[in-house]
C-alpha cells in the first residue's frame, strides 16, 4: 500500500524532474522577492529608523495608525491621489481596448508575412526600457526637438511648445507612450486566445451570409470573452500602479519635472521621495500598504462582479 502510494507520487515527479526544477526556481524567486519583503509591512505600524537596521523592524515601538492618518490629513495627499487616479484611469481607457482592436485587425490579415511584420513591429516597443522611451521624448518634444522644429518651419506655431514642462501635455504624452509601448505585447495574448476558436464557426457564419463585422461581433469577441475578463481583472487590480499601460512611476519619474509636478507626482513617486530621499521608511511603507490594500480590494471586487455577470473570473 505504502509502496503504491510512493510510486504514484514520486515516480511522476522524478519523470518530470526537469520541469519541476523550473517550477521550484520560479517559486523560490517569488518567495524571496515577494513574500519575504512582506515582513517590512510591520514598519508601517512602528517608529522605525534606518539606523536600527533590519532588526529594528521587530524591536521598534508601535505607533499604530499614526502614519496612515498623517498621509490622509496631509494637504498634498488629495492632489497626489487625484493625479494617480486620473493618470491610471486615462491609461486604462485607452490601453485596454487598443490591444483587443489590434488583435482583431491582425487576426483578419490573411497575408502571413505582412501579419508577422506588423505583429513584430507592434510588440517590440514593449522590450524598450522606459528610460530609452523618455530619451525619445526628449529628442522629439524638447524646445528644439523634431516636432517643434517641424511646427515652426511650417508656421503652425509662433514659438516652441513646452511639451515636456507644460502640465497640460504630461497626461497625453503618458497615455500615448503607454499605448505605443504596451499595445502590441497584450495583443499577443488576445491573438493566442483567438487561435483557439473553432474555424468551422466562421465558415458556417459566412455561408449564412454574415459579413466580417458580424463574424467578429458574434464569434471572435464571445470566443475571447474569458481572456478579456481575466485581463480586465488584472488591469483593475493594478489600476493605481498603471494598469496595462506600464508603471505610473516610470513615466512620472522620468518625464516629471518642476514644470509639471502638479500633474505628474503620484503615489509611487511620492513614496520614493519620502522613503529614499527623506529617509521616512515607515511613513513610505504605510502609504505603500494603503495602495496594496486598495489593489487587493479591486481584484476581489472585479473578480466577483465578473463571475456574477459573465461567469468568468480568476478564481
Amino acid at each position: 500500500m505504502i509502496n503504491n502510494i510512493k510510486n504514484r507520487l514520486l515516480l511522476p515527479l522524478w519523470k518530470q524532474r526537469h520541469l519541476q526544477l523550473f517550477t521550484l526556481t520560479g517559486m523560490l524567486f517569488i518567495f524571496i522577492f515577494s513574500y519575504i519583503p512582506m515582513v517590512g509591512i510591520l514598519m508601517a505600524f512602528k517608529d522605525y529608523k534606518i539606523s536600527s537596521g533590519i532588526l529594528g523592524i521587530f524591536t521598534s515601538g508601535w505607533v499604530g495608525f499614526k502614519y496612515f492618518i498623517e498621509f490622509f490629513t496631509d494637504y498634498n495627499s488629495l492632489g497626489i491621489i487625484r493625479n494617480t487616479l486620473v493618470m491610471s484611469i486615462l491609461k486604462m481607457i485607452f490601453t485596454f481596448p487598443l490591444p483587443i482592436l489590434l488583435a482583431l485587425v491582425l487576426n483578419e490579415i490573411k497575408i502571413s508575412p505582412m501579419k508577422k511584420l506588423v505583429q513584430t513591429a507592434s510588440y517590440l516597443p514593449y522590450f524598450i526600457s522606459w528610460v530609452i522611451v523618455a530619451g525619445f521624448c526628449q529628442i522629439f518634444l524638447q524646445s528644439n526637438g523634431v516636432i517643434n522644429s517641424f511646427l515652426l518651419n511650417l508656421g503652425l506655431a509662433d514659438s516652441p511648445i513646452k511639451f515636456l514642462t507644460g502640465s497640460s501635455y504630461f497626461l497625453p504624452i503618458a497615455v500615448i507612450t503607454a499605448c505605443w509601448k504596451d499595445m502590441g505585447w497584450w495583443a499577443i495574448l488576445f491573438l493566442a486566445s483567438m487561435a483557439g476558436i473553432d474555424l468551422s464557426l466562421y465558415e458556417a457564419a459566412q455561408i449564412d451570409g454574415a459579413g466580417r463585422i458580424k463574424r467578429i461581433w458574434y464569434i471572435t469577441l464571445p470566443g475571447i470573452r474569458s481572456t478579456i475578463t481575466v485581463v480586465l481583472i488584472l488591469a483593475l487590480g493594478n489600476l493605481l500602479g498603471g494598469g496595462l499601460g506600464g508603471s505610473n512611476f516610470d513615466q512620472s519619474y522620468l518625464l516629471g519635472n518642476a514644470g509639471n509636478i502638479d500633474i505628474s507626482e503620484n503615489i509611487q513617486t511620492y513614496v520614493m521621495k519620502v522613503g529614499l530621499s527623506s529617509g521616512r521608511y515607515a511613513y513610505a511603507a504605510a502609504i505603500g500598504l494603503c495602495q496594496s490594500i486598495i489593489s487587493v480590494f479591486l481584484v476581489l471586487t472585479s473578480n466577483s462582479l465578473a463571475k456574477k455577470f459573465t461567469g468568468d473570473g480568476l478564481f
